[in-house]
């Protein structure tokens, strides 16, 4: 009876000191396990009995004495009764439920998107994401079946597959522009997060982050949205950004030696001819100003012709007219105490 014993176990227990290991086949060595045998789970872990290919119980964190009363199934399926006492002969998982987080995802190969302003363009995109097995059951069914050990690594790529497959399709289906992606990685990483958890549902996982680090476009499209910050910042001030324009082609053209003489040459006499066509401008309307003084200045006294500021008579009824003081710059007529001309400012002696 003793030498029965000795191959029984009557402590069973995980103590994990690793931190990739999703599940552990726990070690029986041939041996059964004895009715009143101390299960321990702790935090973070679910014990699972399968008999003979079978999952019978299920027990969460806790401190356990077996009996027949709380295993219920693997008693039914497999219990034999030896010299008074219950012997259980049956396989032990241990599936660890905590979170598996900053695991890494990204594209190998771009993702093609049709963008409402570009067009079809193809772009990289890199990230982190999170996970724990919600479902212990489903994920000893569906995913590691009977193995001693199953390891983070080992599902890695099937669910960076799941995720970029889910990020290309979310892309798709929302319809969002590159600009909109560029400008609100949150939101949309959100999205991806929501429409990728049926996926891992049906792995008996659960999705508990999911983040963008980055998404590379191509070069066209990158300078495009450069562009178009630029444009959001001189929004209202073109006048600033035709300068910032000019001045940059100034520089790229500085870099060419070949080019830069001409191009200089040709911008610098495109910018004198309008600063000196704006000078001549202003000229011309200073100098318009005192011909249109002069032309509301006097008129002939008789039959209201204009007539010249100096004139002795009209030209056109030849009345004389009285002589009165005008201004010597501008020509009005001025009263005769004035001390300034009220046309011009002129100082009058």
């Amino acid at each position: 009876m003793g030498w029965f014993k000795s191959q029984m176990w009557k402590v069973l227990e995980w103590k994990d000191d690793s931190k990739d290991t999703l599940v552990y086949r726990f070690d029986m060595k041939g041996q059964e396990i004895m009715s009143g045998s101390q299960l321990t789970v702790r935090e973070s872990q679910v014990a699972i009995f399968v008999h003979l290919g079978k999952i019978a119980d299920v027990f969460g964190p806790g401190k356990y004495k077996l009996t027949t009363k709380n295993l219920p199934i693997l008693s039914g399926l497999g219990a034999l009764l030896y010299q008074g006492e219950s012997r259980f002969k049956a396989e032990l998982y241990f599936v660890n439920t905590k979170q598996f987080i900053d695991q890494k995802w990204g594209t190998t190969t771009p993702v093609a998107m049709r963008d409402s302003e570009f067009g079809a363009i193809r772009i990289k995109a890199y990230g982190t994401y999170a996970y724990r097995v919600s479902e212990p059951t489903v994920f000893l069914k569906e995913v590691f079946g009977t193995n001693q050990w199953y390891k983070a690594s080992d599902i890695e790529g099937r669910l960076k597959s799941d995720l970029v497959s889910q990020l290309s399709d979310t892309i798709a289906s929302s319809k969002i522009s590159a600009l909109d992606m560029a400008s609100n990685y949150q939101e949309f990483a959100s999205l991806v997060q929501a429409n990728a958890q049926a996926q891992f549902a049906s792995l008996g996982l659960e999705l508990t982050a999911f983040g963008i680090a980055n998404v590379n476009f191509p070069e066209a499209v990158e300078k495009a949205l450069d562009e178009r910050t630029a444009l959001g910042i001189f929004e209202g001030k073109m006048g600033t950004y035709t300068q910032k324009k000019a001045a940059d082609a100034l520089g790229d053209a500085a870099k060419n030696p070949g080019m830069a003489g001409a191009f200089v040459g040709m911008n610098m006499g495109q910018m004198a001819g309008g600063v000196m066509g704006q000078t001549f401008g202003n000229v011309a309307n200073a100098q318009d100003k005192p011909a249109q003084s002069q032309a509301k200045g006097k008129f002939c006294s008789e039959c209201g012709a204009p007539i010249s500021p100096t004139a002795k008579f009209c030209a056109e009824c030849g009345a004389k007219q009285a002589a009165k003081p005008v201004c010597p710059k501008c020509g009005a007529e001025v009263n005769s105490t004035a001390k300034f001309c009220a046309e011009c400012g002129q100082k009058l002696s």
